[in-house]
């Protein structure tokens, strides 16, 4: 597996969409108790080992750790640890772009975390710290990383805990009218 040093927002995305998979977002419910739809979504290496879930969680754990203490000098540090698992940088030689290689004895967790790492680091020196923030809505505990141009992106999942928000504000219009 080889993930492109420029695909930062698609890196991003995945490492968005796994912190957002917590107990803690989802108010205890767990979601992401199949590894094997995850890895297949994402086109991850299959899990193999029967504690490629619990590594998961562990990692999980650490990018959320990333997201919600948005220090550039950490991001970094965090990043580079994530991707230390990977082979090695090569050039393709149809293009040029610059893209990290797992060892083909890499496992689900191995491949996640060079994801979340790229991602993290791309967003970091491209787009700034300022793009790691927690969703906007106050029932919800998610995070996100921020990869649109304008940077103004205020849910961690805008179609539920957006929508969400502008239902609850609509209603409270209604209310206030006396509709």
């Amino acid at each position: 597996m080889q993930v492109a040093l420029d695909d930062y927002i698609w890196a991003a995305g995945i490492a968005t969409e796994l912190v957002n998979t917590a107990p803690e977002v989802w108010h205890g419910e767990e979601h992401l108790s199949d590894l094997a739809a995850f890895a297949a979504l994402h086109s991850l290496p299959e899990p193999t080992r029967s504690g490629d879930l619990r590594a998961i969680h562990r990692l999980r754990t650490t990018v959320r750790g990333l997201i919600d203490a948005p220090d550039r000098a950490r991001l970094i540090d965090g990043a580079f640890a994530l991707t230390s698992t990977a082979g090695g940088v090569t050039l393709h030689s149809d293009s040029a772009r610059w893209a990290v290689s797992l060892q083909p004895s890499a496992t689900v967790t191995d491949a996640l975390s060079l994801i979340c790492g790229v991602g993290i680091l791309g967003v970091v020196q491209t787009l700034g710290a300022e793009r790691f923030r927690a969703c906007g809505a106050p029932t919800c505990r998610g995070a996100f990383i921020d990869t649109t141009r304008p940077g103004r992106r205020r849910y961690c999942m805008p179609g539920l805990c957006g929508n969400r928000v502008n239902v609850a504000n609509h209603r409270a219009r209604i209310k206030r009218r006396g509709g």
